[in-house]
């Protein structure tokens, strides 16, 4: 039941738990925007550090729902697609706080655009589409 939208959530899951961590952390290119930019202040790097936690527990929490065999499966089907979601979605909605942006402007020539957006929104809106994709996938699998 439901295996090609558990296999699409679980993609955006583990891209959840790894992404954050990779970009942000581990990959020199990318983690220096970030969390070792030394024009960061140390409560912008908190609140980094925050992210990347939280991606990690949410894309576990997902995993779990989605595998858990006990329960409502459905009910745990979609609270595994809403839980995959809130970091892409936070993701897209942090762009409309006032004096935020995609990049800053010291690393935009080194960044190239998907379809005119940032790859990081092009990536979330991508998670997002095959999330919804899952659950219409799910939906039209689920036998009750």
């Amino acid at each position: 039941m439901f295996l090609i939208s558990k296999i699409i959530i679980s993609f955006v899951a583990i891209v959840t738990i790894a992404g954050a961590l990779l970009a942000d952390v581990i990959v020199r290119k990318t983690a220096s925007q970030h969390i070792f930019n030394p024009k960061w202040p140390p409560h912008a790097k908190f609140h980094n550090g925050q992210t990347i936690s939280l991606s990690i527990l949410l894309g576990f929490s997902s995993l779990y729902l989605l595998f858990r065999t006990e329960g409502d499966l459905w009910f745990q089907f979609i609270l595994a697609i809403l839980t995959a979601s809130y970091y892409w979605l936070s993701m897209i909605l942090a762009a409309i706080f006032p004096n935020t942006g995609w990049i800053d402007e010291e690393f935009k020539s080194d960044v190239k655009s998907i379809l005119g957006l940032h790859p990081q929104q092009f990536l979330a809106y991508i998670m997002i589409f095959l999330l919804v994709a899952s659950f219409v996938l799910g939906y039209l699998d689920f036998q009750p």
